[in-house]
């Protein structure tokens, strides 16, 4: 599945509220352009979005099934 195809499904789900998937999205569109970044750039843009999925913390406690 590509970024396009992701954003689609996220669109199409109605899943923009899901952080999770978000993520997931920004990770495939790093991966994408892994070959036009050097490798300073990447690295910082990998841990932007490692960062911002470890602030998501466990907020998804006791609502696994709402939510997942």
């Amino acid at each position: 599945m590509d970024s396009k195809e992701l954003a689609q499904y996220i669109e199409a789900t109605n899943s923009i509220t899901k952080p999770w998937l978000l993520a997931q999205l920004r990770l495939k569109k790093l991966q994408e352009r892994r070959a036009m970044l050097t490798d300073d750039v990447y690295t910082k843009e990998l841990e932007d979005i490692y960062q911002d999925l470890m602030n998501l913390g466990e907020w998804w406690r006791g609502i696994e099934d709402e939510v997942f």
